[in-house]
Protein backbone atom coordinates (compact mmCIF):
# COMPACT_ATOMS: atom_id res chain seq x y z
CA UNK A 1 0.00 0.00 0.00
CA UNK A 2 1.46 3.33 -1.23
CA UNK A 3 0.96 6.56 0.97
CA UNK A 4 2.48 10.00 0.16
CA UNK A 5 3.57 12.66 1.69
CA UNK A 6 0.31 14.50 3.45
CA UNK A 7 -1.63 10.93 3.93
CA UNK A 8 -2.57 10.73 7.73
CA UNK A 9 -0.51 8.63 9.64
CA UNK A 10 -1.68 5.16 10.87
CA UNK A 11 -1.13 4.57 14.80
CA UNK A 12 0.57 1.67 14.40
CA UNK A 13 3.67 1.26 12.15
CA UNK A 14 3.82 -1.60 9.62
CA UNK A 15 6.85 -2.68 10.96
CA UNK A 16 5.56 -3.81 13.95
CA UNK A 17 7.99 -6.53 15.83
CA UNK A 18 10.88 -6.12 13.58
CA UNK A 19 13.92 -5.16 15.01
CA UNK A 20 16.77 -5.19 12.34
CA UNK A 21 15.99 -2.87 9.24
CA UNK A 22 18.53 -3.66 6.30
CA UNK A 23 18.53 -0.86 4.23
CA UNK A 24 19.97 -0.91 1.01
CA UNK A 25 19.45 0.02 -2.85
CA UNK A 26 21.04 1.26 -6.13
CA UNK A 27 24.09 3.41 -5.90
CA UNK A 28 23.40 7.24 -5.86
CA UNK A 29 19.50 7.04 -4.21
CA UNK A 30 20.56 7.39 -0.94
CA UNK A 31 20.48 4.85 1.07
CA UNK A 32 22.60 5.77 4.04
CA UNK A 33 20.89 9.12 4.17
CA UNK A 34 17.36 7.31 4.39
CA UNK A 35 18.82 4.46 6.55
CA UNK A 36 20.10 7.50 8.72
CA UNK A 37 16.51 9.01 8.78
CA UNK A 38 14.82 5.58 9.71
CA UNK A 39 17.14 5.55 12.94
CA UNK A 40 15.71 8.78 13.74
CA UNK A 41 12.07 8.19 13.00
CA UNK A 42 12.21 4.69 14.85
CA UNK A 43 14.10 6.63 17.96
CA UNK A 44 10.90 9.07 18.05
CA UNK A 45 8.70 7.62 20.36
CA UNK A 46 11.11 7.29 23.29
CA UNK A 47 13.65 3.86 21.81
CA UNK A 48 17.75 3.45 21.93
CA UNK A 49 18.48 2.68 17.89
CA UNK A 50 21.34 1.66 16.99
CA UNK A 51 22.90 2.85 13.00
CA UNK A 52 25.25 0.70 11.81
CA UNK A 53 27.07 0.67 8.30
CA UNK A 54 29.33 -1.70 6.76
CA UNK A 55 31.45 -0.01 4.13
CA UNK A 56 33.69 2.23 5.32
CA UNK A 57 32.73 5.11 4.04
CA UNK A 58 31.82 7.10 6.84
CA UNK A 59 28.42 7.96 5.48
CA UNK A 60 26.93 8.08 8.74
CA UNK A 61 29.49 10.78 10.16
CA UNK A 62 29.26 12.96 7.33
CA UNK A 63 25.44 13.05 7.48
CA UNK A 64 25.35 13.95 11.50
CA UNK A 65 28.13 16.41 11.15
CA UNK A 66 30.79 14.36 13.50
CA UNK A 67 34.20 12.95 13.83
CA UNK A 68 34.68 9.69 11.70
CA UNK A 69 33.16 6.51 13.99
CA UNK A 70 35.44 4.28 15.70
CA UNK A 71 34.86 0.51 16.05
CA UNK A 72 32.62 1.26 18.81
CA UNK A 73 29.00 1.92 19.87
CA UNK A 74 28.53 5.58 20.42
CA UNK A 75 24.95 8.28 20.76
CA UNK A 76 25.06 10.48 18.09
CA UNK A 77 21.47 12.10 18.54
CA UNK A 78 18.35 12.95 20.49
CA UNK A 79 14.98 12.61 18.99
CA UNK A 80 12.10 13.94 19.44
CA UNK A 81 8.42 13.79 17.90
CA UNK A 82 8.63 17.83 17.97
CA UNK A 83 12.15 17.70 16.23
CA UNK A 84 10.41 15.57 13.35
CA UNK A 85 7.37 17.84 13.05
CA UNK A 86 4.91 15.67 14.78
CA UNK A 87 2.71 16.09 17.11
CA UNK A 88 2.87 14.84 20.59
CA UNK A 89 2.02 10.96 21.21
CA UNK A 90 -1.72 11.07 22.63
CA UNK A 91 -1.19 7.60 23.40
CA UNK A 92 0.31 7.83 26.40
CA UNK A 93 4.01 7.38 24.60
CA UNK A 94 6.96 9.01 26.75
CA UNK A 95 9.35 11.38 25.63
CA UNK A 96 12.32 11.27 22.82
CA UNK A 97 14.73 8.69 22.23
CA UNK A 98 18.20 8.33 21.07
CA UNK A 99 20.05 6.95 18.19
CA UNK A 100 23.57 5.41 18.30
CA UNK A 101 26.09 4.34 15.56
CA UNK A 102 28.67 1.92 14.91
CA UNK A 103 30.90 2.20 11.79
CA UNK A 104 31.94 -2.00 11.34
CA UNK A 105 35.54 -2.75 10.37
CA UNK A 106 35.94 -6.04 9.32
CA UNK A 107 39.41 -6.09 10.49
CA UNK A 108 38.30 -5.43 14.31
CA UNK A 109 35.68 -7.50 14.11
CA UNK A 110 37.63 -10.41 13.41
CA UNK A 111 40.13 -9.56 16.54
CA UNK A 112 36.85 -9.66 18.34
CA UNK A 113 35.62 -12.82 16.98
CA UNK A 114 38.92 -14.82 17.52
CA UNK A 115 39.05 -13.12 20.91
CA UNK A 116 35.72 -14.29 21.71
CA UNK A 117 35.79 -17.85 20.45
CA UNK A 118 39.76 -18.42 20.36
CA UNK A 119 40.71 -16.31 23.23
CA UNK A 120 43.86 -15.54 21.63
CA UNK A 121 44.19 -11.80 23.30
CA UNK A 122 47.42 -10.66 22.05
CA UNK A 123 48.08 -13.63 19.91
CA UNK A 124 45.32 -11.90 17.96
CA UNK A 125 47.04 -8.39 17.51
CA UNK A 126 49.73 -10.05 16.81
CA UNK A 127 48.28 -11.68 13.60
CA UNK A 128 47.10 -8.60 12.71
CA UNK A 129 50.88 -6.92 12.61
CA UNK A 130 52.16 -9.25 9.98
CA UNK A 131 48.40 -8.92 7.64
CA UNK A 132 46.74 -12.49 8.33
CA UNK A 133 43.27 -10.42 9.30
CA UNK A 134 43.81 -8.53 6.01
CA UNK A 135 44.62 -11.59 4.72
CA UNK A 136 41.49 -13.13 6.05
CA UNK A 137 38.81 -10.80 5.47
CA UNK A 138 39.91 -10.13 1.67
CA UNK A 139 40.94 -13.80 0.37
CA UNK A 140 37.74 -14.92 2.45
CA UNK A 141 34.52 -12.74 1.73
CA UNK A 142 32.11 -14.95 3.37
CA UNK A 143 34.12 -14.92 6.20
CA UNK A 144 33.98 -10.95 6.19
CA UNK A 145 30.12 -10.58 5.76
CA UNK A 146 29.68 -13.22 8.55
CA UNK A 147 31.35 -10.76 11.03
CA UNK A 148 29.77 -7.85 9.72
CA UNK A 149 25.68 -9.45 9.22
CA UNK A 150 26.84 -10.99 12.70
CA UNK A 151 27.76 -7.87 14.58
CA UNK A 152 24.67 -6.52 13.32
CA UNK A 153 22.43 -9.45 14.38
CA UNK A 154 23.94 -9.76 17.89
CA UNK A 155 23.23 -6.22 18.51
CA UNK A 156 19.43 -6.48 17.47
CA UNK A 157 19.43 -10.07 19.66
CA UNK A 158 21.54 -8.12 22.51
CA UNK A 159 20.38 -7.71 26.16
CA UNK A 160 21.25 -5.75 29.39
CA UNK A 161 21.85 -7.07 32.70
CA UNK A 162 17.90 -6.37 33.61
CA UNK A 163 16.71 -9.19 30.30
CA UNK A 164 15.81 -6.17 28.40
CA UNK A 165 17.11 -6.01 24.83
CA UNK A 166 20.05 -3.23 24.34
CA UNK A 167 18.23 -1.69 21.59
CA UNK A 168 14.82 -1.35 20.34
CA UNK A 169 15.65 -1.63 16.72
CA UNK A 170 19.05 -1.62 14.80
CA UNK A 171 18.84 -0.49 11.41
CA UNK A 172 21.83 -1.31 8.87
CA UNK A 173 23.16 0.47 6.01
CA UNK A 174 23.63 -2.17 3.49
CA UNK A 175 25.76 -2.46 0.38
CA UNK A 176 23.97 -1.25 -2.74
CA UNK A 177 21.16 -3.65 -4.14
CA UNK A 178 23.46 -5.30 -6.23
CA UNK A 179 25.53 -7.06 -3.93
CA UNK A 180 22.75 -7.46 -0.92
CA UNK A 181 21.51 -10.80 -1.57
CA UNK A 182 25.46 -12.42 -1.11
CA UNK A 183 25.72 -10.14 1.13
CA UNK A 184 22.69 -11.40 3.37
CA UNK A 185 23.13 -14.98 2.70
CA UNK A 186 26.16 -15.69 4.46
CA UNK A 187 24.73 -19.53 5.23
CA UNK A 188 25.44 -20.44 1.73
CA UNK A 189 28.91 -17.84 1.11
CA UNK A 190 30.41 -19.91 4.02
CA UNK A 191 29.28 -23.62 3.32
CA UNK A 192 31.95 -24.17 0.86
CA UNK A 193 34.91 -22.49 4.18
CA UNK A 194 33.53 -24.09 6.91
CA UNK A 195 31.28 -26.85 7.32
CA UNK A 196 31.62 -27.35 11.09
CA UNK A 197 33.25 -25.34 14.11
CA UNK A 198 32.12 -22.11 15.31
CA UNK A 199 32.34 -20.05 11.46
CA UNK A 200 29.87 -22.12 10.08
CA UNK A 201 27.85 -22.09 14.07
CA UNK A 202 28.13 -18.28 13.56
CA UNK A 203 26.60 -18.18 10.12
CA UNK A 204 23.92 -20.28 11.24
CA UNK A 205 22.87 -18.26 13.69
CA UNK A 206 23.44 -14.96 11.58
CA UNK A 207 20.99 -16.62 8.79
CA UNK A 208 18.28 -17.92 11.94
CA UNK A 209 18.21 -13.88 12.15
CA UNK A 210 18.32 -12.78 8.63
CA UNK A 211 15.21 -14.89 7.88
CA UNK A 212 13.22 -14.37 11.04
CA UNK A 213 9.88 -11.63 11.47
CA UNK A 214 12.62 -9.98 13.12
CA UNK A 215 14.26 -8.90 10.06
CA UNK A 216 12.80 -6.59 7.37
CA UNK A 217 14.70 -5.60 4.19
CA UNK A 218 13.81 -2.34 2.33
CA UNK A 219 15.24 -0.93 -0.73
CA UNK A 220 15.56 3.11 -1.59
CA UNK A 221 14.71 4.07 -5.08
CA UNK A 222 14.21 6.83 -7.51
CA UNK A 223 11.43 7.35 -9.79
CA UNK A 224 13.68 6.80 -12.50
CA UNK A 225 14.37 3.60 -15.01
CA UNK A 226 17.62 1.87 -13.69
CA UNK A 227 16.89 2.38 -9.87
CA UNK A 228 13.22 0.88 -10.71
CA UNK A 229 14.10 -2.19 -12.29
CA UNK A 230 17.07 -3.11 -10.08
CA UNK A 231 14.79 -2.45 -7.12
CA UNK A 232 11.90 -4.78 -8.85
CA UNK A 233 15.31 -7.23 -9.47
CA UNK A 234 16.67 -7.11 -5.85
CA UNK A 235 12.76 -7.66 -4.35
CA UNK A 236 12.49 -11.03 -6.77
CA UNK A 237 16.00 -11.61 -5.88
CA UNK A 238 15.50 -11.61 -2.10
CA UNK A 239 12.55 -13.59 -2.47
CA UNK A 240 14.10 -16.16 -4.19
CA UNK A 241 17.02 -16.67 -1.27
CA UNK A 242 13.53 -16.53 1.55
CA UNK A 243 15.34 -13.15 2.66
CA UNK A 244 12.34 -11.74 4.36
CA UNK A 245 11.42 -8.02 2.21
CA UNK A 246 10.36 -5.19 3.96
CA UNK A 247 9.49 -1.66 1.92
CA UNK A 248 9.95 0.19 -0.79
CA UNK A 249 11.34 3.89 0.16
CA UNK A 250 10.97 6.43 -2.58
CA UNK A 251 13.24 9.28 -2.91
CA UNK A 252 14.04 12.54 -3.86
CA UNK A 253 10.45 12.59 -5.21
CA UNK A 254 9.99 16.41 -6.85
CA UNK A 255 6.17 18.30 -6.53
CA UNK A 256 4.10 18.59 -9.26
CA UNK A 257 4.48 21.62 -11.29
CA UNK A 258 1.57 21.58 -13.64
CA UNK A 259 -1.99 19.62 -12.79
CA UNK A 260 -3.09 16.69 -14.65
CA UNK A 261 -4.85 18.73 -17.62
CA UNK A 262 -1.84 21.06 -17.91
CA UNK A 263 0.11 18.17 -18.53
CA UNK A 264 -2.48 16.55 -20.72
CA UNK A 265 -2.34 19.71 -22.73
CA UNK A 266 1.08 20.08 -23.25
CA UNK A 267 1.44 17.82 -26.47
CA UNK A 268 -0.67 21.00 -28.68
CA UNK A 269 -0.02 24.36 -30.09
CA UNK A 270 -0.40 26.77 -27.30
CA UNK A 271 1.70 29.82 -28.31
CA UNK A 272 -1.00 31.93 -28.60
CA UNK A 273 -3.02 31.00 -24.66
CA UNK A 274 0.46 31.36 -23.12
CA UNK A 275 1.21 34.64 -25.03
CA UNK A 276 -1.83 35.84 -23.70
CA UNK A 277 -1.22 34.60 -19.87
CA UNK A 278 1.68 35.84 -20.03
CA UNK A 279 0.88 39.98 -20.71
CA UNK A 280 -2.14 39.10 -18.11
CA UNK A 281 0.49 38.26 -15.47
CA UNK A 282 1.72 41.56 -16.41
CA UNK A 283 5.36 40.57 -17.86
CA UNK A 284 4.52 42.14 -21.13
CA UNK A 285 5.58 45.78 -19.50
CA UNK A 286 2.89 48.60 -19.23
CA UNK A 287 1.98 48.87 -22.50
CA UNK A 288 -1.58 47.28 -23.17
CA UNK A 289 -0.57 47.40 -26.82
CA UNK A 290 -1.59 43.73 -27.87
CA UNK A 291 1.82 44.01 -30.45
CA UNK A 292 3.88 45.50 -27.71
CA UNK A 293 2.80 42.79 -25.53
CA UNK A 294 3.22 40.25 -27.91
CA UNK A 295 7.18 42.03 -28.38
CA UNK A 296 8.00 41.40 -25.04
CA UNK A 297 6.91 37.75 -24.15
CA UNK A 298 7.97 36.24 -27.33
CA UNK A 299 11.52 35.29 -26.06
CA UNK A 300 9.98 33.55 -23.01
CA UNK A 301 7.34 31.01 -25.02
CA UNK A 302 9.46 28.67 -26.47
CA UNK A 303 11.88 28.41 -23.28
CA UNK A 304 8.57 28.18 -21.56
CA UNK A 305 7.25 25.29 -23.70
CA UNK A 306 9.86 23.30 -23.90
CA UNK A 307 10.28 23.32 -19.85
CA UNK A 308 6.80 22.62 -19.78
CA UNK A 309 6.99 19.35 -22.15
CA UNK A 310 10.14 18.49 -20.42
CA UNK A 311 8.19 18.30 -17.59
CA UNK A 312 5.57 16.53 -19.14
CA UNK A 313 7.48 13.68 -20.19
CA UNK A 314 8.90 13.39 -16.67
CA UNK A 315 5.67 13.01 -14.67
CA UNK A 316 4.87 10.26 -17.52
CA UNK A 317 8.42 8.51 -17.07
CA UNK A 318 7.41 8.55 -13.24
CA UNK A 319 3.94 7.42 -13.94
CA UNK A 320 5.29 4.07 -15.39
CA UNK A 321 7.84 3.62 -12.55
CA UNK A 322 5.17 3.98 -9.85
CA UNK A 323 3.17 1.42 -11.83
CA UNK A 324 5.91 -0.61 -11.98
CA UNK A 325 6.78 -0.29 -7.81
CA UNK A 326 2.39 -0.84 -7.13
CA UNK A 327 3.18 -4.45 -8.97
CA UNK A 328 5.24 -5.39 -5.76
CA UNK A 329 2.50 -4.83 -3.38
CA UNK A 330 4.42 -3.68 -0.75
CA UNK A 331 4.32 -0.67 1.63
CA UNK A 332 5.75 2.20 -0.18
CA UNK A 333 6.78 5.22 1.18
CA UNK A 334 7.36 8.54 -1.07
CA UNK A 335 10.13 11.14 0.42
CA UNK A 336 10.54 14.54 -0.85
CA UNK A 337 13.58 16.08 -2.83
CA UNK A 338 15.18 18.59 -0.77
CA UNK A 339 16.62 21.41 -3.13
CA UNK A 340 19.56 22.30 -1.20
CA UNK A 341 20.73 18.94 0.18
CA UNK A 342 20.57 17.16 3.06
CA UNK A 343 21.85 18.48 5.91
CA UNK A 344 20.98 17.54 9.82
CA UNK A 345 17.56 19.53 9.18
CA UNK A 346 16.98 18.16 6.27
CA UNK A 347 17.31 14.56 7.61
CA UNK A 348 15.25 14.94 10.68
CA UNK A 349 12.06 16.47 7.95
CA UNK A 350 12.87 12.76 5.97
CA UNK A 351 12.43 10.93 9.13
CA UNK A 352 9.18 12.69 9.85
CA UNK A 353 7.70 11.98 6.82
CA UNK A 354 8.84 8.39 7.23
CA UNK A 355 7.13 8.59 10.95
CA UNK A 356 3.96 9.88 9.09
CA UNK A 357 3.84 7.32 6.29
CA UNK A 358 4.02 4.51 8.43
CA UNK A 359 7.46 3.02 8.08
CA UNK A 360 8.65 3.59 12.16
Amino acid sequence: MARTPGQAARRDPDWEGVRLHVVSGKGGTGKTTLAAALALALAADGGRVLLIEVEGRQGIAELFGIAALPYEERRIAAVSRAQLGLPPDDGGGGGGGEVFALAIDPEQALLEYLEMFYKLGRAGKALQKVGFVDFATTIAPGVRDVLLTGKACEAARRKGPDGRRRYDAVVMDAPPTGRLTRFLNVNAEVAGLARIGPIHTQAQAVMRVLKSPETAVHLVTLLEEMPVQETVDGFAELREARLPVGGVMVNMVRPPVLDAAAVAAVDGNHREEVALALGEAGLGGRSRKPETVRAAVEPLLDPLLEQAREHAERVELEREQRADLQQLRLPTYELPLLGEGVDLGGLYRLAGELKRQGAA
